[in-house]
């Protein structure tokens, strides 16, 4: 679909026909040149771009339907037509400025580079050709043949910076033995007996009074692995919850890599699991990419897990939440977007920076006084 605007073109038009009237009333001949030449020449250029640019269509090819933040997504725009088409301008979205096309192609390719500095649903408005004749008096615009496309733009992943107040072997997952040596002598109800189990595992009060053989069931490793939990509830600002989805999706690469680690997104119930072998991540990355201020974590999870907890909040807080006050013994991390009063960083990652709590409960019950 698409417009033509031809007012320049009727004028001229109406200026030609005013002139042969004039000659043709007055008897002067000499008029007949310039009104004969306005009329052919607004009916030449009508009918060169109406005709010209009857069967042309334009689209935008968009290769991913992905793209990280700041990272380039290269477009193209085609102008395709039976026929040598007249000069024109491409207007897109992505462009700064409209681009100039040339005359005389039946198929023109326009390459457009995109970055996208924020996260979210990109809805990119179809592209329009404005085709017109060299004395610019018809202009007809081609609308792209579809309304619009989409593009989820996704929260980059940064660098892990341990600084130099946190000290070397005190960064991120290096509490990890000691959760899951704990989560393994943790008993976690019983079941029936499994060929090949140890014997230590056995529960010989079950087969000393009913004769049945049980075995212990021990809290699953998965439990003692760290937690990341994105809180994007209160942020100052949008740069602010940006920040923390940056540092949220930071912080689960860099976990899981180091040995696999558990991320809580807004609006989940449980925590996703993240491998080594990142197969989860292309999901929980599309999942950060599109959380909004208002949705709320599930906190709950929080205690019952063994590991080490790792709290990304959006607001800039001067105090603990009262969350990781209850967290388990593994280790209570907290990241922000501004820097804690009174507290040395342990790390700092995507403008964040993550400070670790203290352990006992006295000190947690004072931070969130």
């Amino acid at each position: 679909m698409g417009g033509v605007a031809a007012r320049p073109a009727a004028g001229t038009a109406l200026l030609g026909a005013a002139l042969v009237g004039v000659a043709g009333l007055l008897d002067a001949e000499p008029l007949y040149v310039p009104g004969i030449a306005f009329l052919l020449l607004a009916l030449c250029a009508a009918g060169w771009v109406l005709l010209g640019t009857r069967d042309a269509r334009v689209h935008r090819e968009v290769p991913a339907r992905r793209v990280v933040e700041d990272e380039p997504l290269h477009l193209e725009v085609v102008l395709r037509a039976g026929r040598p088409l007249p000069a024109g301008e491409l207007h897109d979205a992505l462009l700064d400025r409209p681009a100039p096309l040339p005359a005389g192609r039946a198929a023109t390719r326009v390459r457009i580079d995109a970055r996208f500095a924020r996260r979210g649903r990109k809805a990119l408005p179809a592209p329009r050709v404005a085709l017109r004749d060299p004395f610019g008096m018809v202009t007809r615009t081609v609308q792209g043949t579809t309304s619009e496309d989409e593009v989820l733009v996704l929260p980059r992943v940064e660098e892990v910076r341990t600084t130099s107040a946190g000290g070397e072997g005190s960064g991120l997952g290096t509490r990890r033995g000691q959760a899951v040596a704990a989560a393994e002598v943790e008993l976690d109800g019983v079941r029936q007996h499994r060929p090949g189990t140890p014997a230590s595992r056995i529960y010989w009060p079950a087969l000393a009074r009913r004769g049945e053989l049980l075995e212990r069931r021990m809290r699953a490793d998965g439990d003692a692995r760290p937690l990341v939990v994105l809180d994007p509830r209160g942020a100052a600002s949008a740069e602010d919850l940006d920040a923390a989805v940056r540092a949220t999706a930071s912080i689960a690469v860099h976990l899981a890599r180091q040995g696999g680690c558990a991320v809580l997104v807004p609006g989940d119930r449980r925590p996703t699991s993240l491998e080594p072998g990142l197969a989860a991540w292309p999901h929980l990355h599309a999942r950060l990419a599109l959380v909004e201020g208002e949705h709320v974590p599930a906190l709950g999870a929080v205690l019952a897990r063994v590991g080490e907890v790792v709290l990304v909040s959006a607001r800039r807080v001067s105090r603990a939440p009262r969350a990781l006050a209850q967290a388990p013994r593994g280790g209570r991390i907290l990241v922000v977007p501004a820097p804690l009063p009174g507290r040395r960083a342990l790390f700092a990652v995507a403008g964040c920076t993550g400070y670790e709590l203290s352990g006992s409960a006295s000190r947690a019950r004072e931070a969130v006084a």
